[in-house]
């Protein structure tokens, strides 16, 4: 039998032919050779570009049955309940392609699922990177790219959700309508211009329909492949542990391994959206009708990303509208529409540069933060949790009044106190739980961990032994002293080695960044004066010289 593994002369030619015009031997060997860290919180951000690719698929796959446009007709189509009933093209193609375009309605159901798994995993994928502050130097500008990916997602899906207007399609686009008319002076303009005409107009879905498809898309795409190629040229973070800085990244190799674990992640994440596709219904739009303007229901909301919004319109008080020179402004409209989301989305844009400013930390971090080591921020993560959270359950303020049978003005006064109180209590609570995990850490780096066995002194006491922690946690744990430094090089910038303060941090700029730096880290527990237990015998245990030796047949003793 032959072993000669000689590469075909064809093959060889070819390579050589395309290595002589672009060099990508070297690159593509070097590329092959990239580590990328193991741990489960990194697949989040492949579950978001996994189902975005099954967007597309799925997406190009709709396009070719679904007729965007508002021209009334009456429907004749295999839908029996819908016979004789007048309604837009784009309802009538949306139950063509339900019930009589072949696996129709399971592709057009993979689409929805898919698109409410982007946005999900793009959430998550967010909270682990600000949580861990993987958005520090050098990442700045790929949390920005991240952010308008967010940001871009919930408008398509909204533009997307919007397309096949059935009833709940349409009383979105009824309130989007409403949102536009609240800004003052051109809001009438531009609800005019979107709809041609009075609502609904005759273009909104054909201009949706164009933004769905390709405008949105293609920003979307690029924005993706630009946040990968970064990701791809600064290297991942990884959490701390051993042997894992800065400059060494500890991992699996991207060939072969890590490429055969995504290839198969991404399968896997097809199948689970496929298997709920079969299994779990989602907006049925057979069974609410085709949309008119006369025509409301209850017990209905938005996919579950626009949720917040829903309830900040539906909680936020109309005590504030005013005029000015006859024109209305009812900022009970145009806040909660607008400005809520605007101060979320602007917030996470801006809180890198912020986080650096307070701290002065310029430095490299290719090494996450562990989130208890960082109380101030990890508590501000929970307060835009909780502040969503509340918003997205008020969506639902109507179903939750039925369904636990209490006034529905109740639950509106109930979530407008929520609101301001819960991310209150939410950014305390979490901030205590982060400081009792550093006294716990500093606990069982200085005396090693509990292990259970109850030893008697000489003296009768009873003691019990600690044994020494791993070196993998050892390391974890001193990854604290790093975020100690940031206060001595704060320090260094403000004052100078005489104790002298320089004119910046005099002024009130430096005045306001030092109060808020003391705020910051005032009341982080320092690791910086303890010896790491590690590596130590078992604290309280005898050591050599201190044991008697005992004749023989007697039984040793500690003194």
């Amino acid at each position: 039998m032959s072993t000669n593994t000689e590469t075909p002369k064809a093959l060889r030619g070819v390579g050589n032919y395309i290595d002589d015009r672009f060099h990508l031997a070297k690159t593509g060997e070097k590329n092959l050779r990239k580590v990328f860290p193991n741990h489960w919180s990194y697949m989040l951000g492949e579950i978001a570009m996994y189902s975005f690719i099954i967007l597309l698929i799925t997406g190009v796959w709709l396009t070719l049955w679904f007729k965007p446009s508002m021209a009334e007709i009456v429907y004749d189509g295999s839908y029996e309940r819908m016979n004789g009933v007048a309604m837009s093209e784009a309802y009538a193609s949306t139950l063509h392609i339900d019930f009589d375009v072949r696996g129709g309605f399971l592709i057009r159901q993979i689409h929805h699922w898919a698109a409410l798994i982007f946005v999900a995993a793009l959430v998550v994928h967010s909270l682990r990177v600000f949580f861990t502050g993987a958005f520090r130097k050098p990442r700045e500008i790929n949390w920005l790219i991240g952010v308008a990916i967010f940001a871009l997602a919930m408008v398509e899906g909204l533009f997307g959700y919007s397309l096949p207007d059935d009833l709940p399609s349409g009383m979105g686009v009824r309130i989007l309508q409403g949102v536009i008319l609240a800004l003052p002076l051109v809001g009438t303009y531009l609800s005019m211009f979107l709809f041609g005409g009075e609502f609904p107009g005759d273009d909104i879905i054909n201009r949706m329909y164009m933004l769905h498809i390709l405008l949105l898309p293609g920003i979307l795409l690029a924005l993706i492949a630009a946040h990968i190629l970064i990701l791809w040229h600064q290297k991942h973070t990884q959490y701390p542990g051993l042997g894992k800085t800065n400059r060494k990244v500890v991992g699996t190799p991207m060939f072969p391994a890590f490429a055969v674990k995504a290839g198969g992640f991404f399968f896997f994440t097809f199948a689970v959206i496929t298997l709920l596709s079969g299994f779990v219904q989602i907006n049925p739009i057979h069974l609410f009708g085709p949309f008119t303007p006369t025509s409301i229901t209850s017990g209905l909301q938005p996919d579950w990303y626009m949720g917040f919004m829903e309830g900040s319109l539906r909680i936020f008080p109309n005590w504030f509208d005013f005029q000015i020179a006859g024109y209305a402004v009812p900022i009970a409209v145009l806040v909660p529409g607008l400005v809520i989301p605007g101060l979320i989305f602007g917030a996470m844009a801006l809180w890198p540069f912020v986080e650096q400013w307070i701290t002065g930390d310029r430095r490299h971090h290719n090494v996450g933060d562990r989130p208890r080591n960082a109380p101030v921020r990890t508590g501000l993560g929970v307060v835009g949790v909780v502040f969503y959270g509340v918003l997205w359950l008020a969506g639902a303020n109507d179903v939750l009044a039925e369904t636990f049978h209490i006034p529905l003005y109740w639950t509106t006064h109930f979530f407008r106190v929520a609101v301001i109180v819960g991310p209150v209590l939410g950014f305390i609570i979490t901030k205590r739980i982060c400081l009792g995990l550093q006294r716990r850490d500093r606990e069982v780096l200085e005396h090693g961990l509990e292990s259970g066995t109850i030893q008697q002194l000489p003296s009768g006491e009873f003691i019990e032994v600690h044994r020494d922690p791993s070196e993998e946690t050892v390391s974890v744990l001193e990854s604290k002293l790093e975020k100690e430094k940031i206060l001595a090089g704060l320090r260094s910038v403000t004052v100078d080695q005489h104790g002298v303060e320089s004119p910046e941090a005099r002024s009130i700029m430096g005045r306001l960044r030092a109060r808020l730096a003391h705020w910051y880290t005032k009341d982080n527990v320092s690791f910086a004066d303890i010896e790491p237990h590690g590596g130590h015998r078992l604290e309280h245990e005898p050591h050599e010289e201190e044991v008697e030796h005992p004749e023989a047949g007697e039984p040793a003793r500690s003194r």
